[in-house]
């Protein structure tokens, strides 16, 4: 589903592609079984302007914006970062017709079943 999850079609549950955890069910928002790090948007996007002098620094108020890091409870890979406004629960990004997908993958038969996708090493990111 994306490069950090995947969904477990037999077990009808969102995982971790790094270490297999089971992170929620598929029909939910996997957000609600990460781990979050509410961010001060500051850390991420210092100010530019001395903030003791200007009020507006070209760096996101904390008060108006924040950044939600989502990270695997299990092996701390970071699955999804979000930009949100303070007291906002998290978008749901993604909502998967489970039943449909199923049909899918059954019509294709078991010689077109997907591979896990290229291996996802600890430690070995993209590169940026």
């Amino acid at each position: 589903m994306t490069e950090y999850l995947r969904i477990d079609l037999d077990k009808e549950k969102w995982e971790c592609r790094v270490c297999d955890h089971e992170i929620a069910p598929a029909e939910g928002n996997y957000k609600e079984g990460l781990l979050v790090h509410n961010r001060d948007p500051r850390e991420i996007h210092p100010p530019i302007l001395d903030p003791e002098r200007y009020r507006f620094t070209f760096s996101p108020d904390p008060e108006w914006v924040r950044i939600l890091e989502f990270c695997c409870p299990n092996c701390g890979t970071q699955v999804e970062t979000e930009y949100a406004i303070p007291g906002h629960p998290p978008l749901q990004d993604m909502q998967v017709d489970v039943p449909a997908l199923k049909a899918q993958w059954a019509r294709r038969g078991p010689d077109m079943l997907p591979d896990a996708g290229p291996a996802v090493v600890p430690g070995r990111g993209h590169g940026h």
